[in-house]
């Protein structure tokens, strides 16, 4: 077994694995805890109860967060004509048609986020193999197949976030950088809780909300006292 370094050592300090801790002194310890030379991600995982193997259990969604989540989301947009252009003034760092169906096919993907016009998804279909596992096919249920091409570029550069439940049961993202204020981490992450909340799928029964943790991209984990990210956590 590999022997635990120094810094691992001083994060753990202190911290019970067994306690839910209330959020805000959570995210105060993954803050003060931060000690690597970049701004760690800080990063929230959510055990619903739900299998995502039925498709009345499955759990998806979009939300944006208040606070951003602090990177440069590259932004990539299917579209022609008045709306590629709609999408470049918006910010969009990729635009194009066949062209870009092309170039992801042949495995050039430098986009975080891929949107497209409904009038594009006869082609963008195609990459369905090649954008699915990565989680970025353009999907009207998250906003990312819509003619408001500017609102939906605006959007992920400013915070928005996707989610979905994987196979264990688990959401999880990342809501904001350790360099944020305290209360601004918070306020992303129970944003983040009330939309995975408001997705509760008609087919989960019992406990929804199972358990939360928080943890920053090199630091320890967390588990959070449910009631203390969201009210109606287990609702």
């Amino acid at each position: 077994m590999a022997k635990e370094g120094k810094r691992i050592r001083a994060a753990r300090e202190g911290i019970d694995r067994t306690k839910l801790y209330g959020l805000d002194e959570a995210v105060e310890m993954i803050k003060s805890r931060s000690s690597v030379k970049f701004d760690e991600t800080v990063e929230i995982a959510m055990n619903l109860g739900v299998d995502p193997r039925h498709a009345d259990q499955m759990v998806r969604g979009v939300v944006n967060l208040p606070n951003g989540t602090g990177r440069d989301v590259r932004v990539a947009v299917f579209a022609r004509g008045d709306k590629a252009d709609e999408a470049r003034a918006a910010g969009a760092d990729i635009v194009g048609a066949e062209d870009l169906v092309e170039q992801v096919q042949g495995g050039q993907i430098d986009f975080d986020r891929a949107i497209a016009t409904p009038d594009m998804m006869a082609l963008v279909g195609r990459l369905g193999k090649v954008l699915g596992p990565r989680g970025l096919m353009p999907n009207p249920r998250v906003g990312t197949v819509t003619p408001d091409v500017t609102a939906a570029v605006k959007a992920s550069k400013g915070g928005a976030v996707e989610f979905r439940v994987e196979k264990a049961g688990i959401v999880h993202a990342g809501v904001g950088k350790a360099s944020f204020e305290a209360s601004k981490i918070a306020e992303n992450i129970r944003a983040f809780a009330d939309a995975v909340t408001k997705a509760k799928p008609t087919g989960a029964k019992g406990t929804y909300v199972k358990r939360v943790a928080i943890t920053s991209t090199m630091g320890p984990g967390l588990k959070i006292d449910p009631s203390s990210v969201a009210q109606s956590a287990n609702g």
